[in-house]
């Protein structure tokens, strides 16, 4: 039987023995949701359904998020990014909550303020899958088997069109020519072989093979090795960097993808091209391989490293002037 007692002038608490389980107790601000807990937690115990929920109800979201970040942050890619990405989303008033109290409603009202901020839907649903990834990990590594995941049980915000930022005509030559020299062979290299830039920084000597003509990314968006072959001009570039300086060291170019970004940034504004990102060179120089070669979807998946073909399907945006070409009978890269 549970048994409620008052504890000081504003706390009720409710505690239950039963023989054969731990004793369980909560507490509460009335005496009325004492009870109503009592009764429900006693059913589950008769109904031999119990499961303990003292961790799940004495650890915050912010606890958590310091424990998901240490345990299981270390086996994704990208670790700096979702570590920055957990450090925003202790600071919200939904990480005071203790894992158990996390509702639906409760992630609901987070979409709902992530909105009103102008985020956009996939940032948002970006911090959602770090939420989801730690109630999975709580129930299914750390014993939190009382737990549901919130998530799951709300609607999505819709991700928004992807990007299709292209380089106009003499973008290119403008953008080389606002930039330091090794930032040059990166943009050129991340036109030839659609390599994002995290690839590019952590790019080495050793991964790159020039008689054969492949690179070897180990670092990846998704986590899984790949061959990539290179272009003649790649070559050229490789072999120019390899002739240089930086071809003595380990790495083929010393910048972070941090500094790559900034890089990229004080680039396009020097230029004075309007909303380029360096990510937008990846689209660029996959849609070039759509222009102007005759590899089909799959070959060109080898080379980028799209995980499926929907996501890659989006990059073969092809100007209309090579459309109507192709259509009059030209081939690929005429």
């Amino acid at each position: 039987m549970a048994s409620i007692r008052k504890r000081g002038p504003y706390q009720w608490e409710a505690r239950i023995r039963k023989k054969g389980l731990p004793v369980t107790c909560k507490t509460f601000e009335t005496r009325v949701e004492a009870e109503k807990w009592a009764r429900e937690i006693e059913s589950e115990m008769d109904r031999g359904v119990y499961v303990p929920r003292g961790e799940a109800e004495s650890t915050t979201l912010r606890e958590a998020l310091d424990r998901y970040v240490e345990e299981y942050l270390p086996r994704l890619g990208h670790f700096e990014n979702n570590r920055n990405r957990v450090k925003l989303l202790k600071r919200r008033a939904i990480a005071d909550k203790m894992l158990s109290a996390v509702r639906g409603k409760d992630i609901a009202d987070f979409i709902k303020e992530r909105e009103a901020e102008g985020v956009s839907g996939n940032t948002i649903r970006l911090d959602l899958a770090v939420f989801s990834r730690l109630f999975n990990l709580a129930i299914s590594d750390w014993g939190m088997e009382s737990l549901i995941n919130p998530v799951t049980r709300v609607s999505k915000p819709k991700v928004s069109k992807g990007r299709e930022r292209r380089l106009e005509e003499g973008e290119e030559d403008k953008l080389l020519a606002a930039t330091n020299p090794e930032m040059v062979q990166i943009i050129r290299l991340a036109l030839e072989t659609a390599m994002r830039r995290e690839e590019l920084s952590n790019l080495r000597w050793s991964d790159i093979d020039l008689e054969r003509r492949t690179a070897t990314l180990y670092v990846t968006k998704n986590g899984e090795t790949r061959t990539t072959p290179l272009s003649p001009r790649a070559l050229e570039i490789l072999r120019f960097l390899k002739a240089g300086p930086s071809g003595q060291g380990e790495r083929v170019f010393t910048q972070s993808p941090s500094a790559i970004t900034q890089a990229m940034q004080r680039a396009c504004k020097a230029a004075g091209l309007a909303d380029l990102r360096f990510h937008d060179l990846r689209h660029e120089a996959t849609s070039r391989l759509f222009e102007n070669t005759d590899l089909d979807l799959m070959e060109i998946r080898s080379i980028t490293g799209h995980k499926t073909l929907q996501m890659l399907a989006r990059y073969s945006h092809l100007r209309m002037d090579r459309l109507a070409d192709r259509l009059a009978g030209a081939r690929r890269g005429e």
